[in-house]
């Protein structure tokens, strides 16, 4: 959260919102990283079971799996100025692309913890299909899984571009 520090000036990060996505091997953290460090930290993950994995160990406060409910959840977040860790269940492009839409920006920060890496061998899922969908595709017809990563990675870059535009501060960190 040192880019947090960096782009704002100060340590205090209360109100202020953190969207990533993977909840899987390293990429973990990030939720229970967000709430120590007192800000809003949301966190999409396709994978059900990699998420309530870190909601059940702690690392994650609360699930949301509808994202009008996400989208109300960060409101009220960022008014009260809560330290929490949201997991958002579904893929983060969804979340990208419909903050992309709203009037106001609601994230701070953004980053990207897929394993992007390997995006055809279950590094990045597409948000066309779903975790199950993906897994089937990769296996079946991969030339088509790939061209579904391109258009998904493309959207979302988009989306982030959109955000980015209107002052909301993106990173990489390892990917």
């Amino acid at each position: 959260m040192n880019a947090g520090r960096k782009r704002f000036g100060t340590n205090d990060l209360r109100g202020r919102v953190f969207l990533s996505s993977g909840m899987g091997g390293m990429s973990g953290a990030q939720p229970k990283a967000c709430q120590l460090l007192g800000c809003i930290g949301v966190v999409a993950e396709v994978s059900e079971e990699a998420a309530k994995k870190r909601h059940d160990q702690g690392w994650c406060q609360e699930l949301i799996y509808d994202l009008s409910e996400l989208i109300e959840r960060i409101r009220e977040c960022r008014t009260k100025k809560l330290a929490t860790s949201i997991g958002y269940v579904g893929n983060v492009v969804d979340v990208w692309e419909r903050l992309a839409t709203e009037k106001e920006t609601l994230i701070d920060l953004g980053s990207d913890q897929t394993s992007c890496h390997t995006p055809y061998h279950g590094g990045y899922y597409p948000v066309q299909l779903s975790y199950d969908e993906s897994r089937k595709c990769m296996k079946s017809d991969p030339e088509k899984f790939k061209e579904l990563v391109h258009e998904s990675l493309k959207r979302q870059v988009a989306a982030i571009d959109k955000l980015h535009e209107r002052g909301m501060y993106f990173f990489d960190y390892g990917n």
